[in-house]
Formats: structure tokens, C-alpha cells, sequence
């Protein structure tokens, strides 16, 4: 073959396999097997090796990896990556339209209803046509830059022909089941842990440092949204249908399971359906996302908080099984909790293999009246957490054993001792010893999640505790490269990184330290009206009763949490070390404009802005959100249809206003 057939061979091939891409990613329609797909493919790379002028620099079906990266970038997503709310029956579902209706003021709404996916969420931004970048949802306002992943992902075109000036498409990687298996099997013959289900493979999968390691694991794409797009190109597109239907015309896999409808009976009609068929699927679905299709429609309704109020995700109910109680162990938390833990047979619920559910609590137990031996029925929550419902008490053989809570700790011998809460004895057990092993590492672990610190997760902050490295948080700051560097599996590089990231995180927004303090009852909210407060550690380590019940929001137990804490000489030598290794909290700033420290509330249906931009606006100028009306709120938005927070704002003589006063401030 001379240089001009080879380059026509090349063209023709590429063709080819991209139409059938196209037929299987797009149209689920593939013509060819596996095998013949792989057969071209290879005869195309090997004509690309011999005669690499013909390679193209950026070629859409070349997935070649890029180099491992030490970390992952951030991007601020330019929308919002929203959270959805769920529905678990067929009453929530109605309930969730009425609220819908009674907003719009009609109940002649369309819906669009689809599958939702068992994967990872992400973004993709398209700028004349050539992939910018992929990004993880994050906090739904920060993600993280995967783009070198992304392209290893199967039905991600790397550029779209006839596109927008801009695009950016939201959908779900996810992991084919059967592809599942094979990755489990070869995890079994390495001795390797296997992934619970494939959700986790897929989202673990597309966070490898090393795209090499995510194009080995097979992982296809699929879209449903449009996040942004060009003005002049999508002025005709005014559905959520008709979104994906541009989706489809641009390349992009859209799910075949979807239907427009026109009343709620067809939406639960369509549900029905997909739960007839969802354990037949290829890849895993826990639920179907229904929306109202109008986007115009979708303006009105508006977001609250972290999800949209046009669209909603209906869960299949759970999965019960049936399995045996191997043991009873109880954990031990940062805060010295004792948690009883079953440790079960192996079962599968819902595509995840199960074997240890959390029991709670002892009076759990007692309600349950659970023993080691008995066989229980298993079901998972919302399709996620496993937990114990009930006993078969009929299958009971007498070979069953009770479970005793234990008097002492079960890590460090420590006593333990039931607390009091709200005046009432809980049913929460607690380890009372200091230096318990367990609470420390609980601790430790809590300190770095909490301050970001994601170069050292669990397993090596147990492995330095094990060689004596660490005893708590404070000692992570301690720590060089030598120490890490001398440890085995420990490479130059890793070490470098580890302590690079530590000392990154030295100075701390002060809200964050004391949540990493680990404070019972103190968590991320709570540290940020202490940072407000008090504005330094300093005042805050001088914080008595009085000061601390004024915050709104803190009681007198919360209040007594955090005095107990502070009044502990272990703690205050704790955050003395912290302070002498240079862990020095960042001052609080107050948010500066002309509405600082005043608090706003919205109420009703704005007409042109939506609740997520009045947020922005108000607190770019200082001013605060808050969900209730109270005596000292400043300030009621009121849009159309105001709920009951109007006439609390009559009640309480609170100022109301509407939307052209914040749309002034903008």
C-alpha cells in the first residue's frame, strides 16, 4: 500500500468507526459486534503508526491519556449545578405538582420525564465547537477540572460539528454493569478491594489522577441538559424536550427512556414502566427525573436553596432482601460515640453487595430486639444507606445470641457512660477516655476533611499514626518529607505532595478551624456564626455563656458543648500546639456593602430574577439570607404569590420590598 491509499484507507476508516460510535452510543443501534469494532480499530492505529503524517494532533477517536496529574484543578461553573429534590411515592409526586400549579397559577403544565442515572455529574463546556473543558459538579458552584479524563470517557465528542458559538452540556458518566463485572473479577484475581456497585466504580474511576487508569475502565456518557447556550442559536429552543432533542442532532448519547406528558398520569404511567424494565437495563437508574418542560414555565418556579422547584427526582421504592447477622462490633466516633454495627452475609440491594449495617443506637437494638444469629430484612434508603428494619423472628432456631452493649470502651478499655441531652437521658453512649485511639483517629480524619487536606485520607493517616508519626491533627504540621520519604510505598513525589498540601492549609478561614476542632454540636454552620461573632480565635477563646447564647441560633446546650470544650486544658494545649507549628486561623472579614449585617428574606415568585441571583445580589452587598421571619429581620422580598412569611413580616413590622429593589442593587 503506497502513501495515497494508505491516506484514503485512513479517512475511510475513521469514517467509519465514527459512524459507528454514533450508532452505538447515539442511536443504541450498533450494526457491528465488539470484536469487528475492535478489528478496525486496530487496523487504523497501526496505519497511523506507519505513516504518522497522517495522524491527526487532536483526533476524536484517539483517546490518548495525558500525563498523571498531582491534583486537580478548580473551576467555578458559570450555572450552578443544582441538586435535585426527592419524591418516594405516588403522593409526594402529586403533592410536588400542586406546589407547582399553584405557583404558576395553572394546572395546564407539561412535563418531561427521564431516566435518572447512576453516575457521576458533570459539565462540559464546548467554545466553537472544540472541547474547553469537563468539570465535576463539586459544591454544585466549584468543581473540579477532569478534562484529561473526560476525554477518555466513550460518547464525549471532543468537538461537535455545526456548533453553537457556546454550549455547555450537563449529563452523567456512568458504568455499564456488565463492564462491572469484568473490573470486579479482575480486582478479585489482584487481590484488589472490588467497587460496591457501579455508580462507585464510575465516579472513582473518573477522579484517577491518571487518565490511563480511566480509559482502561470503560466508562460511557450520557446527556440530558443544556446549562448555557449561544442567545441567537437557541431562540428556538424554549423546552427542556426540545434541549434534548438539539443534544441528539450535535452527537451527544441521550438516554432512549424519556416521553413528554401532559398530565401527572402519564409521568406515573412512564415511571411504571421504567421500573418494569430497570433491572434489564445496561447501566444502573435509581429513579426518573421529571421536570416541567417550558422553560419559561421553569424561570418562574425558580430555585430554593440547592434545587430547582421545577424538577424533581421520583425514587423507586427500596429494595428489601433478607440476610443473616454474622456479629455485632461497635464503632467508636471522633466525639468518643459508640455505634453498634451489624455485620451481615453478603447480600445484594438495590446492585450493591451489602454486609454491615448500622444499627444506631442500643435502644434501637432493644426496639428492634436484633440478635446476633437472627435473620433480618435489609433494605437501602433512597436506594443508598443500608439499614435494618426488622427481624424474621418466625426462622429463630434458639441458637440466636443477645447483644450486650459494653460497659468499656471496645478500642482503649476506656469507660463509657450514657449523656444526657435536652433533659432526657439519650440513647447515645459515649467512650469518656482522652486518649482513646479510636477518637483520635475519628478526630484526625474529621480535621483534614474538614480543612481540605485531600492529599491524606484515612488509610495514611492510620499508617502514620501506626509508625508513630501522629497522635492528632497538630502533628500533621510537624511532619517532613523525610518522614514520609523513609516510609515504604511512600515515593519522593507522594511525600512532596502530602506536605506541600499541609502547609497550604496553615492558615485557615476561621470558621473552618474551629469546625475542624471537632466541638460536639459544632458543625459548619454553627462555626460560621461563632466566626462572625467573635472574629478572632482569641475572642473566641475567651467566649463565656452569655456571649455564646446571643448568637442566634446557639442554645444553652450547644452553648455548654462548646464551654466545655474550651474550658479542657487537653483542648486548649491542643490548639496551643496548632499555634506554635504556625496554624493560624485567618481573621474574620466582615462582608462589606451598604447592607452589612442586615438579614433578608424572600418570599413568593420573583418575575425576573431567581432565587439563586437575588442570594448573589444581596449578599455581594453584605447582607444575609435567612429562611424565617423574625424580630430581627431586616428586610422581606416579596415577589408574587408571598407565602405566610408576608404576614409574619406585618406581624414582626418588618420592612417589605420587591424585586425592583434588589434588581436595583445588581
Amino acid at each position: 500500500m503506497d502513501k495515497k491509499e494508505a491516506q484514503k484507507r485512513i479517512a475511510s476508516l475513521r469514517e467509519v468507526i465514527s459512524d459507528m460510535r454514533y450508532r452505538y452510543h447515539v442511536l443504541n443501534d450498533p450494526e457491528i459486534t465488539d470484536e469487528v469494532y475492535d478489528s478496525l480499530t486496530r487496523e487504523l492505529r497501526d496505519l497511523e503508526n506507519k505513516y504518522q503524517e497522517y495522524k491527526l494532533d487532536i483526533d476524536p477517536l484517539d483517546r490518548v491519556a495525558g500525563a498523571p496529574l498531582d491534583k486537580f484543578e478548580k473551576i467555578t461553573h458559570e450555572k450552578r449545578m443544582l441538586s435535585l429534590n426527592d419524591v418516594f411515592s405516588e403522593d409526594e409526586l402529586a403533592k410536588w405538582e400542586e406546589r407547582v400549579e399553584k405557583i404558576l397559577m395553572t394546572d395546564k403544565v407539561s412535563y418531561f420525564s427521564e431516566l435518572k442515572f447512576d453516575g457521576l455529574a458533570i459539565s462540559l463546556r464546548y467554545e466553537k465547537g472544540e472541547l474547553v473543558y469537563g468539570a465535576t459538579r463539586g459544591d454544585g458552584f466549584v468543581g473540579e477540572n477532569i478534562t484529561e479524563n473526560i476525554k477518555m470517557v466513550r460518547g464525549i465528542p471532543l468537538s461537535i460539528k455545526n456548533a453553537p458559538e457556546l454550549i455547555e452540556v450537563r449529563g452523567e458518566v456512568i458504568m455499564r454493569k456488565k463492564v462491572l463485572d469484568k473490573i470486579n473479577k479482575q480486582q478479585e484475581k489482584e487481590n484488589k478491594t472490588k467497587f460496591a456497585n457501579t455508580r462507585n466504580a464510575a465516579a472513582g474511576s473518573l477522579r484517577q489522577l491518571d487518565p490511563k487508569v480511566v480509559k482502561d475502565r470503560t466508562l460511557d456518557f450520557f446527556a440530558y441538559d443544556i446549562a448555557l447556550l449561544s442567545e441567537d442559536y437557541g431562540k428556538n429552543i424554549d423546552t427542556h424536550s426540545k434541549e434534548h432533542e438539539l443534544l441528539f442532532e450535535l452527537g451527544f448519547p441521550v438516554s432512549e427512556y424519556e416521553r413528554k406528558t401532559s398530565s401527572l398520569k402519564e409521568v406515573l404511567s412512564f415511571i411504571k414502566e421504567i421500573g418494569g424494565v430497570r433491572e434489564s437495563l445496561e447501566f444502573g437508574t435509581d429513579g426518573v427525573v421529571v421536570s416541567v418542560d417550558d422553560l419559561e414555565l421553569q424561570k418562574r418556579l425558580g430555585i430554593v436553596g440547592k434545587a430547582p422547584r421545577y424538577m424533581c427526582a421520583y425514587k423507586f421504592p427500596a429494595e428489601q432482601v433478607t440476610t443473616k447477622v454474622k456479629d455485632i462490633i461497635v464503632q467508636v466516633g471522633r466525639t468518643g460515640v459508640l455505634t453498634p454495627l451489624a455485620i451481615l452475609e453478603p447480600t445484594l440491594v438495590s446492585g450493591s453487595t451489602v454486609s454491615k449495617a448500622t444499627l444506631h443506637n442500643a435502644d434501637q437494638i432493644k426496639r428492634l430486639d436484633i440478635k446476633i444469629g437472627d435473620t433480618v430484612v435489609l433494605q437501602k434508603a433512597g436506594d443508598v444507606i443500608p439499614e435494618v428494619v426488622s427481624v424474621v423472628t418466625a426462622l429463630r432456631n434458639g441458637k440466636e445470641k443477645d447483644f450486650v452493649f459494653p460497659k468499656m470502651c471496645p478500642v482503649c478499655d476506656g469507660e463509657v457512660e450514657k449523656r444526657e441531652s435536652n433533659g432526657k437521658n439519650t440513647v447515645a453512649y459515649y467512650c469518656t477516655n482522652k486518649k482513646c485511639d479510636a477518637k483520635n483517629l475519628r478526630r484526625i480524619e474529621h480535621f483534614v476533611k474538614v480543612l481540605d487536606i485531600y492529599t491524606v485520607g484515612p488509610k495514611i493517616i492510620e499508617r502514620l499514626n501506626d509508625e508513630g508519626l501522629i497522635s492528632d491533627p497538630a502533628d500533621l504540621f510537624a511532619l517532613t518529607e523525610a518522614d514520609l520519604a523513609d516510609l515504604e510505598r511512600f515515593g519522593e513525589k507522594s511525600a512532596s505532595n502530602i506536605i506541600e498540601n499541609i502547609k497550604d492549609k496553615k492558615k485557615p478561614p476561621l470558621n473552618k478551624f474551629i469546625s475542624a476542632l471537632g466541638i460536639l454540636h459544632v458543625g459548619e454552620e454553627t462555626a460560621k456564626d461563632l466566626s462572625s461573632r467573635f472574629h478572632t480565635l482569641e475572642n473566641f477563646l475567651k467566649a463565656d455563656k452569655d456571649s455564646l447564647e446571643e448568637i442566634e441560633n446557639i442554645g444553652p446546650n450547644v452553648a455548654e458543648s462548646i464551654l466545655e470544650y474550651l474550658e479542657d486544658q487537653h483542648h486548649r494545649k491542643f490548639i496551643e500546639k496548632l499555634l506554635s507549628l504556625g496554624v493560624v486561623p485567618k481573621k474574620y472579614e466582615k462582608p462589606k456593602g451598604e447592607f452589612s449585617g442586615k438579614t433578608f428574606v424572600l418570599t413568593g415568585t420573583l418575575e425576573s430574577l431567581s432565587r439563586e441571583e437575588a442570594k448573589r445580589i444581596i449578599e455581594s452587598h453584605g447582607g444575609k439570607i435567612s429562611s424565617s421571619v423574625s424580630k430581627n429581620t431586616d428586610f422581606v422580598v416579596a415577589g408574587e404569590n408571598p407565602g405566610s412569611k408576608y404576614k409574619d413580616a406585618v406581624t414582626y413590622k418588618v420592612k417589605i420590598v420587591g424585586e425592583d429593589f434588589i434588581k436595583n442593587l445588581a
